[in-house]
């Protein structure tokens, strides 16, 4: 490894430590000549399918893309950067462990619906309407009580619609003092 300070072509190694995944592995590095200290990460690399997209083009896959796809579905929401990791990782597993040399676009989406329907709800929702292409509100209902029919009682979240009580009928304000 090559010193990122001088270019010199001798570093050793100091210290390494494997992820709590097992995924990665960080070596912290020091350079004969100058001794500056710096840190590696070194990780798998494996060959993942081409993307086939919608409008027949290939392009090679992006976890990258992904994430952010992953950050615009779950902005603002409560769900820690472990988590959106670890669904980033278990999409890019199904990637990988589909076999194929190429994947439509669609199944990503799929990988992708289904661990954000694990994370939290309205971030399926919101990808859910971009991916499907909503066009209007009973979309979103129809997309919203097949997501409650098919998700278990305790699932720990909070339920995206009221059952029609008169809570979820009356005006914001008065939903606050009912509560």
């Amino acid at each position: 490894m090559h010193c990122p300070y001088c270019q010199h072509v001798d570093t050793r190694v100091i210290d390494s430590r494997v992820s709590e995944d097992g995924a990665t592995i960080r070596r912290r590095r020091a350079c004969e000549a100058c001794g500056e200290r710096f840190s590696t990460l070194e990780t798998v690399e494996l060959k993942l399918p081409a993307i086939v997209k919608g409008d027949g083009r290939r392009e090679a896959f992006d976890a990258r893309k992904l994430r952010v796809g992953f950050d615009r579905a779950l902005q603002k929401r409560p769900v820690s950067e472990d988590r959106i990791e670890a669904a980033v990782r278990a999409v890019v597993h199904a990637v990988r462990m589909s076999g194929e040399r190429e994947l439509p676009s669609r199944r990503i989406g799929e990988f992708v619906m289904d661990e954000l329907r694990k994370l939290d709800h309205v971030a399926y929702v919101r990808f859910a309407s971009v991916y499907r292409s909503f066009e209007d509100v009973a979309d979103f209902r129809e997309e919203i009580e097949k997501l409650e029919r098919d998700l278990p009682a305790d699932s720990g979240q909070l339920p995206l619609l009221q059952g029609g009580d008169a809570a979820a009928a009356a005006p914001p304000g008065e939903r606050a003092r009912k509560r």
